[in-house]
């Protein structure tokens, strides 16, 4: 009779306990054998075999926002599950990577350890760093050495802007470009100037609306006015995302209440934007004191 292969579905099981089974195994050993049967060819998820670095990007960045959220909801036991969640997407990378034979988990481990050694270097050794700015200026001159021994196109000269990635929300991207440029002194001396940029970039949006201007020259004119906005967030030392998306969680909440009182009303049809700015500021005046 012919033996049937270890891992048949009706070979007889051996003394070595299946690691996705084994609660007693370490819980990222396990992970990363579930991982590997989720991908395996012969009976593993057509979901997750379906799957490449590009199509798992969209999902990357969702559990990422998706944990964002959680904290700001002070959702801890949601922020577990969130966590978890981001870090099954590093999994998943770390797995397609081990097949096509470029890295593995471990490897992306030890890549992480050695670059927190080198850039904690008044942890890890015996350089001096007292503050948390002189901190944040070694770890940008390390980052910076970092960048600057990457392989470069060849004929493309270094820049400040090196390595800010493209596919950044625009907030944190423009937040971003800032800092770099801030380094060698391209930027405003405090926040007043750049209210009065934000003006300026706000009447040349409005004159280009006003002369029936192109979308794309709108569109121009408009990214200037976010643009400018982002730096004044910059020199207020607020992140533009977290600004945006308390805003966005501010509008939610009052418009809702707008719903109800429409609805408590009983107002058939639709109501004159006067009728709804009122409900609006009703809103408003409802909320605790102090609420943001």
């Amino acid at each position: 009779m012919k033996k049937q292969p270890r891992d048949h579905p009706d070979a007889k099981p051996s003394d070595t306990p299946d690691p996705v089974q084994d609660a007693s195994a370490a819980p990222i050993d396990r992970l990363l054998a579930i991982m590997a049967r989720l991908r395996d060819p012969a009976r593993g998820c057509p979901w997750d075999l379906e799957q490449n670095f590009r199509t798992i990007v969209p999902h990357t960045i969702e559990e990422a926002y998706e944990v964002a959220d959680a904290i700001e909801r002070d959702d801890m036991a949601g922020l577990k599950d969130e966590l978890g969640d981001l870090l099954f997407q590093v999994v998943f990378y770390a797995q397609m990577a081990r097949e096509a034979g470029k890295f593995d988990f471990a490897d992306i481990v030890n890549s992480l350890s050695n670059k927190m050694i080198r850039r904690h270097p008044h942890v890890f050794s015996n350089t001096p760093i007292d503050t948390a700015d002189a901190q944040t200026l070694a770890w940008e001159e390390q980052k910076a050495a970092e960048r600057a021994a990457a392989t470069k196109a060849p004929g493309a000269p270094p820049s400040e802007l090196d390595g800010v990635p493209v596919g950044l929300p625009a907030l944190t991207r423009a937040a971003k470009l800032q800092k770099r440029a801030a380094r060698i002194g391209f930027d405003w001396p405090a926040p007043a100037p750049v209210l009065d940029k934000i003006g300026e970039e706000t009447a040349e949006l409005r004159a280009e609306m006003e002369g029936a201007a192109s979308p794309e020259r709108l569109a121009d004119e408009l990214g200037d006015v976010l643009f400018a906005c982002v730096n004044l967030a910059r020199h207020l030392k607020l992140d533009p995302e977290t600004a945006l998306r308390g805003a966005n969680a501010k509008f939610d909440r009052r418009f809702r209440r707008v719903e109800a009182l429409i609805a408590a009303r009983n107002a058939g049809g639709k109501l004159s934007i006067e009728a709804l700015e009122a409900l609006w500021q009703q809103a408003k005046r409802e909320e605790p004191k102090g609420t943001p």
